[in-house]
């Protein structure tokens, strides 16, 4: 017990220690060295010489080269990632530190070509090298700008792709459609990185369609062809499908000039805008680019650019946190934190109307400067840790009230919760024939998104199985668990995040821990755990969608483990202990499994390593224990 109380102490010195001035936490959020690569890119192609960025960007995307000469998006990742390697080899060549000779770059170099070379590389690798003069555009993109035509209504609109596809696709369908190219004198040539015979200079042996669509004429494809043979005005309805792109990306760009806040979309964005014929000093372009140079997160490695910042989701969850600890809404750590986090509650109508329109703001979003895009995490996470505090203050109850009446208003008609936008899961644009439309381009109920909805709706908003919202969100739940007992979680990793969130969830909204569902997932998890006591799971679960064992332990899933288990049994158990003495001895920790990537982002393409994760769970889990176990 005393171990338990003086690991939990620690980790509050070190948070309040690391707690910023404005009240936030502002840890890294780390993805693969992609993000970093496109900044090195869009400085050189901008003509923006920042040697002092270039290198230290340049630093650290070398420090994760493995020995073989691939990066890789995971530590236990198979050999490496090609489309990670085509990235960071360009850029470092663009950066003008490495030249082709270097053995780094001979190792890359040899790597990709084992592996098939750029014409094997993902769709984002083959954007980037086509914009720059390295790939050639297909005659057409899949998806037609003429489709931002069609009004939400339709059977099929732009709108059917959820929020975050929208803010990438648009800048794509506008460079795709443009056919845009900015190779500069001294832009790389890629043209060793071709495992095939060139057939014209520049122009290579590859299928039209290669790696923008799969094969077979699709839907959208129809829609083209369809507007090509119109009898009038063909030319015009196209050069207007172009500006109503425009000004959507206009429409979304952040106070801090982003598109959205994501990096990834800003990048495109402003590939885009040159499309259009902005100059490269436009101030939008310039603003935009002061947006990405804030989103950079200094490292002992150099630089990294994050794809998005994390401030308001590591506030709101240290907020919360850190009070469940001990700490009182009085203290003043928690004070500055809330505070930050009611000026971050959203008061304007963003996309989410379209399919919600009788809802009023109230959410929040992932980054410091969202201000049009909630998200339903963030939403509760804020709710959270403002809950307290809206229990002795007018003014923070109305704020919480309305941020309730929002995350309430968000659920699916299946019952169970989205991240961004409901319902918003069409088949038609789910089988798409573009690369991941099934797991990025909508945004289907999950099981993580649910259960931690139900948790914070049963342990701060008094929701119960009387409700009927909660009753068909359980059976939503309960008709989505996997066959082993487990469930799959969207934006961590993988099946240990989503059982965890699930029932931590039923738990929460009075389900019996007696239920059949319950019992078959805590067998589950049982089975999983390591003989360290931790649990581990690898980012190769969330590729082929089957649980696959870490064979090590890391803090955060381990802590997910013990939440769950804390959830279920009235009584601490062995398996229980052992888990709670990995924690305590992770403290200490400083090695792959401590930064291991446990969130989420686009399956086989970005996960994230929070560096906020490894405190975070740990002292959540360690405070339930405590709170539950040892005062009783």
């Amino acid at each position: 017990m005393q171990d338990v109380q003086h690991a939990m102490q620690r980790i509050q010195i070190f948070l309040q220690e690391r707690q910023e001035a404005d009240g936030t936490w502002r840890f890294c959020l780390e993805s693969s060295p992609m993000t970093d690569a496109h900044m090195i890119i869009l400085l050189r192609t901008l003509g923006i010489d920042d040697e002092d960025l270039i290198e230290k960007l340049s630093r650290h995307i070398a420090s994760k080269q493995q020995e073989n000469g691939a990066w890789k998006l995971y530590p236990d990742e198979d050999q490496g990632h090609l489309s990670t390697t085509i990235d960071c080899y360009f850029a470092l060549l663009y950066s003008g530190r490495y030249t082709k000779a270097d053995h780094q770059m001979v190792q890359a170099r040899s790597f990709i070509r084992e592996k098939g070379g750029l014409t094997a590389g993902n769709m984002l690798t083959k954007l980037t090298t086509a914009l720059t003069g390295q790939y050639q555009w297909p005659p057409h993109f899949i998806v037609p700008v003429e489709l931002t035509l069609l009004p939400p209504s339709s059977p099929v609109s732009f709108y059917d792709f959820v929020g975050y596809a929208r803010v990438h696709l648009a800048p794509i369908m506008i460079c795709a459609d443009r056919k845009y190219v900015r190779k500069l004198p001294n832009t790389p040539d890629l043209s060793d990185l071709y495992t095939a015979t060139p057939i014209a200079p520049g122009i290579y042996n590859h299928s039209v369609l290669d790696g923008f669509v799969r094969d077979g004429q699709s839907f959208l494809f129809s829609i083209h062809s369809y507007i090509q043979r119109l009898p009038f005005l063909p030319t015009q309805l196209h050069e207007l499908s172009l500006r109503r792109l425009e000004q959507f990306i206009l429409a979304r760009i952040e106070p801090d000039g982003t598109l959205y806040n994501y990096s990834t979309s800003t990048y495109f964005m402003i590939f885009a805008l040159l499309a259009r014929g902005y100059a490269p000093n436009n101030p939008i372009i310039l603003k935009a680019m002061h947006g990405l140079i804030g989103s950079i997160y200094p490292l002992d490695t150099g630089a990294h650019l994050q794809l998005a910042t994390s401030a308001v989701w590591d506030t709101a969850l240290l907020s919360y946190t850190l009070q469940h600890s001990g700490l009182p809404n009085t203290h003043p750590t928690i004070q500055q934190a809330n505070r930050y986090l009611l000026g971050k509650q959203q008061s304007t109508y963003g996309d989410w109307r379209i399919r919600n329109p009788g809802a009023t703001p109230g959410g929040w979003g992932f980054s410091d400067f969202n201000t049009m895009n909630p998200d339903i995490d963030d939403s509760t996470a804020a709710l959270r840790a403002l809950h307290s505090l809206s229990q002795q203050d007018a003014s923070t109850e109305a704020a919480w009230k309305r941020g309730l009446d929002w995350v309430l208003s968000m659920q699916n008609d299946d019952g169970g919760w989205p991240a961004f936008e409901k319902n918003t899961n069409s088949p038609l644009v789910t089988n798409l024939p573009i690369e991941g439309s099934d797991t990025v381009s909508t945004d289907p109920s999950s099981s993580d998104l649910t259960g931690r909805t139900l948790e914070f709706l049963g342990s701060s908003a008094g929701m119960g199985l009387t409700d009927s919202r909660m009753q068909k969100a359980l059976h939503w739940l309960i008709a989505n668990q996997e066959t082993d007992g487990s469930w799959y979680g969207r934006w961590g990793i993988s099946y240990i995040y989503g059982t965890w969130a699930a029932l931590t969830g039923m738990m929460a909204i009075g389900v019996s821990p007696n239920h059949p569902a319950v019992k078959k997932a805590i067998h589950w998890l049982l089975q999983q755990q390591n003989d360290d006591g931790g649990w581990g799971e690898s980012c190769m679960s969330d590729e082929k969608k089957k649980y696959v064992p870490l064979r090590a332990s890391t803090p955060s899933q381990t802590a997910w483990a013990v939440d769950a288990l804390i959830a279920v049994f009235p009584q601490s158990t062995p398996a229980l202990t052992k888990g709670i003495r990995y924690l305590i001895n992770s403290i200490d920790a400083n090695d792959w499994t401590t930064s291991y990537p446990t969130g989420g982002g686009r399956p086989g393409g970005t996960y994230f390593a929070y560096h906020s994760y490894r405190w975070i769970w740990p002292l959540l889990a360690l405070s339930h224990y405590r709170n539950k176990y040892m005062s009783s």
